[in-house]
């Protein structure tokens, strides 16, 4: 994921495809396209519901269908493109007959929907939208001001996935060294020669490499940094770790649980506290780790990371959920030829706690709906029981805590998510993150972090008091 991309908007808006109806298609701008299909509905009510993302297609047009013969209603999926995405939905609102009562949106953009009328407090008859169904982080992405302006439909944050081949060859080193040590230093038992091209007890060297192997999953950086220090890698392997350093999407987890923007759920300007000890300790850290892994931050890519763990060319790196896909594909097609794990990120340091960074996609009720009550249950609906397909039909992770339960690569996923601070709603924050990549991609390059944290806070104080109250 690539949050510069998500963050910089293209400057028009086009719509790209159109709605589903029981296998049937047709134009979102040819008015007489749309009123002929219309026709076909009779008198049961229609709701619009609107998306962006083409993947998931199939899996609306099913749930439409579906919810549409439980409840005797018409559901009418529509694709459109994400280019002012938000800005699309306020222009149909305001001047098409067939407007978006109900569509998928990213968390960070709520506050904009919520002032513009094109987000309303959920009635949620339900009770979806509570902790029986989804962790805090979840309800704090869809709050704002103290209400549920949204349905938390899925999600994306990171987590560290690791070659598990490496680790159990690392594992299997550290416990030959130590039998050969305590040999060396007069403990015969289980060698047969000297120490210099001795053969040792295989069943003492298993046993003790199990107990390395419960170490090798890092609880810290520090774990990570010793596994550096001490791993005769194999052959083809270029570093023990490799990330993209460029985003901070891949990045905010080292500072997450200090630099406070707008609260956990990212709506309030008076909890900003930017430039704090905590926040300095974790950049000093971070910088120190380009000492030991050497990423070139303007060259290096989110694919490239993958492809050189696909390749055996790296131990550890930080993806997002697209990757299990990806990895499943290249185990069965040959090209990667390891085993592999998923670990929630490590903390910073004993006494520095991590935190990374997600985006919740949810689902709103356009303020301006005549079908406000209908939009709400089919949003029910989609987040709540139609939730439990929704990987496997889309590769999207469903929010819901009662989705997945049974892929333990998943669950990993949805324990960092369930501790992560989402994208802020905050509308004055967008350039913040803009700013906060650029304050990464200098400290890791060498520049100095104290300084660096009182430009980037001084500049988010200037930016909020000259916002419009």
């Amino acid at each position: 994921m690539n949050l510069k991309s998500k963050l910089i908007a293209t400057a028009a808006v086009i719509i790209m495809a159109a709605a589903a109806i029981y296998g049937s298609t047709f134009s979102l701008n040819v008015e007489e396209e749309v009123q002929d299909s219309i026709s076909w509905f009779g008198n049961k009510e229609t709701i619009y519901f609107w998306y962006s993302d083409d993947t998931m297609t199939n899996y609306i047009n099913s749930a439409a269908v579906a919810f549409g013969e439980r409840e005797g209603v018409r559901v009418i999926p529509i694709l459109t493109s994400d280019s002012e995405y938000l800005e699309a939905v306020n222009r149909e609102t305001l001047h098409s007959e067939q407007m978006p009562d109900v569509y998928l949106l990213s968390n960070d953009s709520l506050e904009k929907a919520y002032l513009a009328g094109l987000a309303s407090e959920v009635m949620d008859s339900e009770g979806v939208c509570t902790e029986t169904n989804f962790p805090k982080a979840a309800l704090d992405a869809v709050a704002y001001e103290g209400k549920t302006i949204a349905y938390p439909m899925y999600f994306e944050t990171s987590a560290l996935v690791y070659n598990k081949t490496y680790l159990e060859a690392w594992a299997k080193q550290q416990a030959e060294k130590e039998i050969a040590g305590a040999v060396d230093e007069g403990d015969d038992s289980g060698m047969t020669e000297p120490v210099d091209g001795a053969t040792l007890d295989q069943a003492e060297v298993e046993a003790k490499a199990l107990t390395y192997m419960q170490q090798a999953i890092p609880a810290t950086v520090e774990d990570i940094l010793n596994i550096a220090n001490t791993f005769d890698v194999p052959e083809g392997v270029e570093g023990v770790m490799k990330w993209d350093v460029s985003d901070i999407f891949y990045n905010y987890w080292i500072v997450g649980d200090y630099m406070i923007v707008g609260g956990d759920a990212g709506d309030n300007e008076q909890y900003m506290n930017i430039n704090n000890p905590e926040t300095i300790q974790c950049l000093e850290v971070y910088k120190g780790l380009n000492q030991f892994f050497f990423i070139e931050s303007d060259t290096v890519t989110y694919e490239s990371v993958v492809q050189d763990f696909i390749d055996g060319k790296t131990v550890f790196t930080i993806v997002t959920t697209d990757v299990l896909a990806r990895l499943q594909q290249a185990k069965e097609d040959g090209s990667f030829a390891y085993e592999y794990g998923i670990a929630t990120m490590p903390e910073v340091s004993r006494q520095l706690q991590s935190r990374s960074l997600s985006v919740t996609n949810a689902v709103v009720i356009n303020g301006y709906s005549e079908h406000k009550a209908l939009a709400n249950e089919f949003a029910a609906y989609l987040t709540g029981e139609y939730s439990a397909t929704l990987y496997d039909r889309t590769g999207k992770m469903s929010a819901n805590l009662h989705a997945d339960t049974d892929n333990q690569a998943l669950q990993t996923f949805f324990m960092e998510y369930a501790e992560s601070v989402s994208l802020p709603k905050m509308m004055e924050t967008g350039n913040f993150w803009l700013q906060l990549e650029i304050l990464f991609s200098k400290v890791w390059n060498g520049e100095d972090v104290t300084m660096l944290v009182q430009e980037l806070a001084d500049g988010m104080t200037v930016l909020i008091e000259s916002a419009p109250s």
